[in-house]
């Protein structure tokens, strides 16, 4: 079976003893784990490759694996997610514990934040290895990879050695199908049907067995992606609410399409080697329509706006890798060559036709092009072997990136009513960031009776440098070298055949957003305030530990709870530079213009700047803390084996101490619940089930603005029929209750304007979309 970068050592002795003649296998008997055998406990080491047809027909219902490593891990096969037919690894992963979406619309799930905190902190790896995406703060929307190509989802609550440092909440670890893992044919036919009426198709296949000498795998798969919503926004002069000074409503449709591939090949070469290549590769083409409509007052004005907006989407992630494994000096060598890229390449435009008391008064538009390309190579060389008892892993990771963005800004305006739309170029800004990395590790593990542990060091090191230009002529460059050493610690304690505690120490790192790294000045980004990208930013650095109990549930079930805490080190946060905004030192230029001040010295004093240039910088420390409990299990103990049940809880809490105080981290849900069970009917060859999803309350604070976020409860429910051992259909239902977005806005103009609390507009919005239905049929041949 393939293996990951994320295996831990335990793993990697058992693959040793897979592929290493009979004289190492016996060297490495003392560091296996007796129970590997054992299938309840030993996923990772299955030799058989898994049916297909298994998948599209399951005879039973799928729970949480409980998994070999010695670090704390969560797995979930896709067969845990799929009666209830989810389309994206989103939708597969919002279900497990402690994984909240805080930005995303209605009925989307794109940017995972483990812990409650933001997309950044949150590594996202599939098939164990980094991948870039659209994120200014380095996150990767998991709604991009479909949940066909996926065979487990892992939940990485704390670091290892092995692996990159660069995630504080932990990482959700996609693994895709491959070769060596699945044997079998199988196509997916499906149809979306939405509450307004619209339908879409869905469409997948994947292959797999024996050929060129070694096995393959292939999956195609191609969706029709539509969401609509309807949004309201009504503006008052503050929270009060007693003066409206505006609305509007807005009807927003995304409709567009995915496609998406992936492919595996894996073959022995010689007595000990193997040699695996994969490869994958998602385009999302959308077209996102806005029609709104707004309504202003002022001195008794009637201000109206139709405000049409267009944003065509054409985004790619694609990756590739070749990974070789072979038995060298008593141990196994491995090699790991990889590429992967985003590219976005989209447009955006906006016009807004405005009328006063009924008579046109002005029409004016705003246009964005992008074009971002983002591309990491890697290349990693590593050693596995038996220390006696113990084992030990020691390698280099070297990674090359480089991230080139293009923003273009056009903009048009009307000189009468009715003027065709024509837009002219305004300016272009390009950033170039590019990162170099070389990470050496060394890892040791081994096991004493019910006690199995890991401890291991990282040194990353960070060569960044970053360039900025203004249409076509280079603005500013700066270099960042920075260097950080990642210890981490991972006990296992077998208390019983049925308990085990987990323990965990680690530290992690988190390095700087883009946007945060680049010297551009951005007018009015803050309300009247300016800001500038700071590219000598320190990474945070968090020390961690997690504490979990796992208890086994008769054969099948699981029940645990996991308690985590995060000191975070040198928080970036937004800070004055003490430099007035571009639209003071206008305003200042105007009052010497007009004759009010004989200087700008004197226009200073006569009105002092209340706005300001802002930038970002490390201000300090954080603490992040929580709880997470989850149950996956049958209803044996009361005589339902066909009864399966599944419930997790998440609570989590911060601190932090920004410009105005201490808060929480920003964009932290509180908490993140999630229940259901599946009823499986075998005399009927039939299943049903239900789950109910809640995200507790987020809070943001930056300048200019606060925000508090409040999603509705979300309910799903599947029903299922099985023909056979070949031929599953399932209809499915998706937001059932009709949930809804509901955003806060408390804004102001000026620093002194939030300290004072003095109002520029407190903007209730909410936005809905109905429930979806889905029909699915699955098909092994």
């Amino acid at each position: 079976m393939k293996q990951t970068l994320l295996a831990t050592s335990l793993s990697r002795a058992l693959l040793c003893a897979v592929m290493l003649p009979a004289s190492y296998q016996a060297a490495a008997q003392s560091v296996e784990t007796p129970d590997a055998g054992n299938s309840a406990e030993g996923m990772d080491a299955r030799q058989d490759a898994k049916q297909l047809d298994t998948v599209v027909v399951q005879g039973e219902i799928a729970y949480r694996n409980r998994t070999l490593d010695i670090e704390p891990v969560l797995s979930y096969d896709l067969e845990y997610f799929q009666r209830f037919e989810p389309n994206t690894v989103g939708d597969m992963v919002k279900r497990v514990p402690g994984v909240g979406f805080v930005g995303s619309d209605v009925m989307e799930f794109d940017g995972a934040q483990l812990r409650g905190l933001a997309g950044g902190y949150t590594q996202v790896l599939i098939n164990g290895k980094k991948v870039p995406g659209a994120g200014d703060d380095r996150s990767f929307w998991v709604d991009r990879i479909p949940a066909e190509m996926v065979d487990r989802i892992e939940i990485l609550r704390s670091n290892s050695a092995n692996r990159s440092g660069d995630a504080v909440a932990g990482a959700i670890n996609i693994i895709l199908r491959d070769a060596y893992a699945f044997d079998g044919h199988y196509i997916r036919v499906g149809v979306n049907r939405w509450f307004d009426g619209e339908v879409n198709p869905t469409f997948g296949a994947v292959t797999s067995g024996e050929a060129l000498g070694g096995r393959v795998l292939a999956g195609v798969n191609v969706q029709d992606r539509y969401r609509r919503k309807d949004k309201r926004s009504d503006r008052f002069t503050d929270p009060s609410k007693e003066e409206l000074a505006s609305w509007e409503d807005q009807v927003e449709v995304k409709d567009g399409r995915d496609y998406s591939a992936n492919f595996s090949y894996t073959v022995d070469v010689g007595e000990t080697g193997r040699l695996g290549i994969d490869a994958f590769y998602v385009k999302t083409d959308r077209d996102v329509t806005e029609v709104s409509y707004e309504e202003e007052y002022d001195d008794g004005d009637v201000i109206t706006a139709d405000v049409p907006g267009l944003a065509i989407v054409d985004q790619k992630n694609w990756g590739a890798g070749l990974e070789y494994r072979f038995g060298m000096a008593g141990g196994i060598t491995e090699l790991d060559l990889d590429h992967a890229r985003f590219a976005d390449n989209s447009f955006e435009r906006e016009e807004e036709h405005v009328y006063e008391n009924g008579d046109w008064d002005e029409s004016e538009g705003e246009a964005e092009y992008i074009d971002a390309k983002d591309a990491e190579t890697s290349f990693k060389i590593a050693h596995m072997r038996s220390l006696g008892a113990a084992g030990m892993e020691f390698g280099v990771d070297y990674r090359d990136k480089e991230r080139d963005v293009t923003y273009a800004f056009f903009e048009w305006e009307a000189e009468n009513e009715g003027d065709p739309v024509v837009y002219q170029p305004d300016s272009i800004i390009g950033s170039v960031i590019e990162e170099r990395r070389v990470d050496p590790y060394i890892q040791f593990n081994g096991q004493a009776g019910i006690l199995a542990w890991e401890a291991g060091l990282r040194y990353e090191t960070t060569r960044s440098r970053i360039r900025y230009s203004e249409d076509g002529d280079v603005e500013g460059s700066a270099r960042k070298d920075y260097n950080e050493l990642l210890p981490s610690m991972h006990l296992r304690w077998d208390v019983t055949d049925a308990d085990r505690i987990n323990l965990s120490l680690a530290r992690s790192i988190k390095r700087p957003n883009f946007n945060e790294m680049i010297p551009a000045l951005l007018d009015g980004e803050f309300g009247d305030n300016d800001y500038i990208g700071n590219p000598q930013l320190d990474p945070e650095t968090a020390n961690g530990i997690d504490l979990g109990w796992e208890h086994r549930l008769g054969r099948k079930g699981v029940i645990g709870i996991n308690f985590f805490y995060r000191d975070v080190k040198d928080l970036i946060e937004v800070v004055n530079t003490g430099a007035p905004s571009e639209e003071m030192l206008d305003t200042w230029e105007e009052m010497v213009e007009d004759g009010e001040a004989a200087s700008i010295e004197e226009a200073m004093t006569a009105e002092p700047a209340d706005s300001w240039v802002f930038t970002s910088a490390n201000i300090g420390d954080g603490k992040v803390w929580g709880a997470e409990f989850d149950l996956s299990t049958p209803l044996s103990a009361f005589g339902l084996d066909n009864t399966g049940v599944f419930l997790n809880y998440s609570w989590v809490d911060s601190k932090i101490d920004d410009f105005l105080g201490e808060r929480r981290f920003n964009n932290q849900a509180k908490s993140v619940f999630n229940i259901g069970f599946i009823q499986d009917l075998p005399a009927l060859a039939a299943s049903f089930g239900v789950t109910y999803r809640k995200q507790g309350d987020a809070y943001e604070r930056i300048l200019g603005e606060e925000v508090t976020v409040r999603y509705g409860d979300d309910l799903e429910a599947f029903v299922e029929k099985r023909f056979g051992n070949r031929i599953s259909v399932r209809l499915s239902a998706a937001n059932l209750l009709d949930a809804s977005k509901d955003e806060f806005f408390h804004k102001f103009d000026t620093l002194g304007d939030q300290t004072d609390r003095d109002y520029d507009e407190y903007e209730l919005e909410t936005e809905e979309a109905g429930p979806s239905y889905q029909m699915v049929m699955r098909w092994s041949f």
